[in-house]
C-alpha cells in the first residue's frame, strides 16, 4: 500500500478528480495486430521515476502473472499520470493490469487500483463498488477509506464521506484523520471552525509527509477563498509549492486563484510547458487570454481539438472546463448551461457549481440554476464566490 496514494486521494475529491482531466486525441488508428507500437512515451535516462518504471517492466515481462508486480508497476504510472497530467500513463496502467480482472477473490489491493481506474473515468458507482468489496475484505485499509471518502465528497454524498473520514481516523496519521474531517465539515456548514482547526492541525505536526502537508495546505487554500481572504489562501498555495512535490491540482487550483485575483502573468509563468495536461492547458489558455497575448488562438484551437475528440468517443470527461471554455472563448452562453447542467448530475462540487452559476448568469436562465441552489441551501456549503452568484441569480428570479 502506497501512503502517497492515501494521502492525495482527498485531495483529487476537491479537484473534481482532475486526474481524470486526460488529454483527448483524434479518431483512433486500430493497428493490425498487438504487436504494433502506437506511441512510446519519452525516456529520460536522468529520471528517476522514468528508470523505475524502466525496470518494473522489465521485471513483469519476466514474469507475467506475477499479480505484485503488475500492481506495481500500475501504481507507478497511476502516480506519475496524477503528478504530471500525463493521461496516457493511465493507459499503461490499465494495460499492466490487462491479465488481472477484478473477480470473485481478488486481493484487496487490485480492487483499490481498479477502483482508481474507475474513477479516473468518471465511472464513480464502479470505483465504490470496487472498493467496497476492499474494505469487506481490509476493513481498515487506509487507501481505501481515502479514496472511498474522496469518491464520495465528489458526489455530494457527505454523509458517506464522513463515515469512511471516522474510520480513517481510526487508522491513520492523525493530520490525515483531522484534514478528511475538516474537508467533510467545510462542506456541511462548519467552514470556519473547520479552518482553524485544520490550520492548527499542520501546525502542530510540523514533521509530517510533504504530500501530505501539499494537501493540506492545498485544502486550507481552499477554504480561505471561501472564506474571502485571499491573502491567507496566496500564503497556502505557496507554502504548498515550496514543498516541491508536483501536483496537478495544486497548480490548476493555484492558476485559476491567480487569474481571479487579476494577476495572470503569475498564472502563466506558474504553468509554463504544461501543456500536456487539458486542465492545466484551460489555465494557460484563460491567462495568454487575459494577457491579450497572440497565442491565445493557438492554444484555443487546441483545447477546442481535444474537446471535439472525446466527444467523437462518446465520452465527456472535462465537462467542467468544457462548459467553462465554451463561456469564456467562444461567448457561448447556452451551449456552457447545457454543459454545465449535464456535468453537475454527475459530480457536485465548488468548482461544478460556480460554472453553472456564472452559465445561468451569462445565459440569463436563473430557473436552470436552481439544482446548485438547493444543494447551497441543503447543505449549508459556503463560498463567498458562490453566494454573490447565488444572490444575482435570486434577484433576476423575482
Amino acid at each position: 500500500m502506497t501512503p502517497r496514494i492515501a494521502e492525495l486521494a482527498l485531495a483529487v475529491a476537491s479537484a473534481a478528480l482532475l486526474a481524470a482531466a486526460r488529454p483527448a486525441w483524434p479518431a483512433p488508428r486500430i493497428p493490425d495486430s498487438d504487436q504494433v507500437v502506437l506511441e512510446r512515451l519519452a525516456f529520460r535516462p536522468a529520471d528517476p521515476r522514468q528508470r523505475e518504471l524502466r525496470e518494473l517492466r522489465a521485471a513483469l515481462a519476466r514474469s507475467p502473472r506475477d499479480l505484485e508486480r503488475a500492481i506495481a508497476l500500475a501504481r507507478a504510472h497511476f502516480d506519475l499520470a496524477q503528478a504530471e497530467g500525463d493521461p496516457r500513463h493511465v493507459g499503461y496502467a490499465e494495460a499492466a493490469l490487462r491479465d488481472f480482472p477484478p473477480a470473485a477473490g481478488a486481493s484487496s489491493e487490485l480492487l483499490v487500483v481498479r477502483a482508481q481506474l474507475a474513477q479516473y473515468l468518471h465511472d464513480f458507482a464502479r470505483a465504490l463498488e470496487l472498493l467496497g468489496r476492499a474494505l469487506a475484505l481490509e476493513p481498515d485499509d487506509p487507501e481505501a477509506l481515502a479514496w472511498s471518502a474522496a469518491v464520495r465528497m465528489v458526489q455530494a454524498d457527505y454523509a458517506g464521506a464522513g463515515r469512511d473520514c471516522e474510520r480513517l481516523a481510526r487508522v491513520a496519521s492523525e493530520l490525515l484523520g483531522a484534514g478528511c474531517r475538516a474537508h467533510v465539515a467545510a462542506a456541511t456548514g462548519a467552514l470556519r471552525a473547520a479552518y482553524a482547526r485544520l490550520r492548527d492541525a499542520l501546525a502542530a505536526y510540523p514533521g509530517a509527509r510533504p504530500t501530505l502537508k501539499l494537501w493540506v495546505d492545498t485544502l486550507l487554500a481552499d477554504m480561505a477563498q471561501r472564506l474571502d481572504d485571499p491573502r491567507a489562501a496566496d500564503a497556502h498555495y505557496r507554502a504548498a509549492l515550496a514543498l516541491g512535490e508536483p501536483d496537478q491540482y495544486l497548480l490548476a487550483a493555484y492558476a485559476e486563484f491567480l487569474i481571479d485575483e487579476r494577476r495572470p502573468a503569475e498564472a502563466a509563468a506558474l504553468l509554463r510547458g504544461w501543456e500536456r495536461s487539458d486542465t492545466l492547458l484551460l489555465q494557460i489558455a484563460r491567462a495568454a487570454k487575459a494577457l491579450g497575448s497572440a497565442d491565445t488562438p493557438r492554444l484555443a484551437r487546441i483545447l477546442q481539438a481535444r474537446y471535439a475528440a472525446t466527444a467523437r468517443r462518446g465520452v465527456r470527461l472535462h465537462a467542467q472546463d468544457e462548459a467553462r471554455f465554451r463561456l469564456e472563448f467562444h461567448g457561448d452562453a447556452a451551449g456552457a448551461l447545457e454543459i454545465a447542467t449535464q456535468n453537475w448530475a454527475e459530480q457536485r462540487e465548488a468548482a461544478d457549481a460556480r460554472i453553472l452559476l456564472e452559465a445561468a448568469l451569462a445565459a440569463d436562465a436563473p430557473q436552470a440554476a436552481t439544482p446548485v441552489l438547493e444543494w447551497l441551501a441543503a447543505t449549508g456549503f459556503e463560498d463567498a464566490r458562490l453566494a454573490r452568484l447565488a444572490a444575482d441569480l435570486r434577484a433576476r428570479r423575482r
